[in-house]
């Protein structure tokens, strides 16, 4: 059985408590330094996945679990989502120019595999060609690495070769003959359009204009879209709907692509309105000791729930009530919080399935060691250097800190946008 040790609110959240004069907590930095912990975390994912992958062996040395529930598709589908999962959330920390640091020479290193390993993701030749042209699932997969490229294009896609870079562009394309269901679906095949739209390509506008329509017409209310026609509360905001949203409209708006009666620069606007108001909720979902609520489908992915926090620390487009301080020191308390246990990662290095450690029985029906690596995605962030504000500011209490030291914090109201 594991062994699970109580760890306090102050070491998971890298703070320690003081009495202050009327003997409630305060706060006061004692961790190690907070881009050091994402940096060592980010190595520690992405170390195993890549290094094998730049020389065609990641299929032969990760023989990924799947869930006790699996439905039996092929469990190849597992390379594709762990590769592309991974790449789309470190792919803004690869973009940073290169330096002579210890954190340069591992980017320039992890970079460089990443590069490679783009080649053998789509060479027929390779070991580690992925599977491209089976089923459905890659649709949603296929997604996550045309993210990455557009995240990192000068780093991640102008290095490639004539060939790969060919290769891409024919296997995006050929998942046309997916139909996605009425879905977060729908906006996989709008990203892998707006990827084409991006470098020049062929590309069907209907796809997105389709995805772009049906989210605005299932948005219901205060920061929170409903995937599909019904109502789910759980994370799939975050997973996909927000991020997407707002990166499909992004390139809308770069190429000036008119092509219906979309209003582009003013949706785009109002996403990241709604994407801000779906990060001052999940910022007040975290517990002083960093936890939080495990709700919904795919809760497995973990801290991936909180991704708009990142993207928009990248974007430097946090609203006012969520100071860089403040929304770095809660990112940092989730992660402290699940990845204090060994569990996440087995023998090889390779992230398990679960929740706060090795916990398989959560894994859904299509969950799969691989689809755990989504699990980057909370680590947009250190796309900002380390000069930024972003990591210089003072760490500060997040809402249910202050709630429940006693100390005053913001009400919190709906919002009609």
């Amino acid at each position: 059985m594991q062994r699970r040790e109580f760890i306090t609110s102050a070491v998971v959240a890298g703070v320690a408590p003081v009495a202050g004069a009327a003997g409630v907590s305060t706060l006061v930095q004692t961790s190690a330094d907070d881009r050091k912990y994402m940096l060592d975390l980010l190595g520690r994912i992405a170390t195993p996945v890549l290094e094998p992958m730049s020389a065609g062996r990641l299929q032969q040395v990760f023989k990924p679990e799947l869930s006790p529930a699996w439905d039996g598709r092929n469990p190849k589908v597992a390379y594709l989502e762990c590769f592309a999962r991974l790449v789309s959330g470190i792919a803004p920390w690869l973009a940073l120019p290169d330096d002579a640091s210890a954190e340069g020479r591992m980017r320039a290193a992890l970079r460089s595999h990443a590069l490679a390993s783009f080649a053998h993701s789509v060479d027929p030749a390779s070991p580690d060609y992925l599977l491209w042209r089976e089923a459905a699932q890659p649709l949603v997969d296929s997604a996550y690495f045309t993210n990455a490229l557009l995240r990192a294009p000068r780093q991640l896609w102008d290095p490639l070769d004539a060939a790969t870079r060919q290769r891409i562009a024919e296997e995006i394309k050929g998942l046309r003959r997916v139909s996605p269901p009425y879905t977060n679906w729908l906006l996989f095949a709008a990203m892998n359009e707006a990827f084409l739209l991006s470098i020049g390509e062929q590309w069907d506008p209907v796809r997105i204009d389709i995805a772009i329509r049906k989210f605005n017409e299932w948005y219901v209310g205060d920061g929170w879209y409903s995937d599909g026609p019904h109502f789910h509360f759980d994370h799939y905001g975050s997973y996909v709907i927000h991020s997407m949203l707002v990166e499909i409209l992004e390139v809308l708006v770069a190429t000036k692509a008119s092509f219906n009666s979309l209003d582009a620069p003013a949706l785009l606007e109002q996403a990241i309105k709604r994407t801000q108001r779906h990060a001052e909720h999940l910022e007040r979902l975290v517990a002083p000791d960093g936890s939080y609520a495990p709700i919904g489908r795919s809760l497995t992915y973990r801290t991936a729930a909180f991704q708009p926090l990142g993207l928009l620390a990248w974007r430097k487009r946090l609203p006012p009530s969520l100071p860089e301080g403040q929304v770095r020191a809660v990112t940092l308390a989730a992660q402290r919080a699940i990845f204090r246990f060994p569990s996440n990662f087995d023998e090889h290095g390779f992230l398990t399935i679960g929740f706060a450690g090795h916990q398989p029985n959560l894994g859904d029906w299509y969950s799969n060691a691989g689809s755990m690596y989504i699990v980057s995605e909370s680590l947009i962030a250190l796309g900002l250097p380390a000069s930024d504000s972003y990591w210089t500011s003072a760490p500060l209490p997040w809402t249910s800190r202050k709630a429940f030291s006693g100390e005053e914090f913001p009400k919190d109201y709906y919002v009609d946008y």
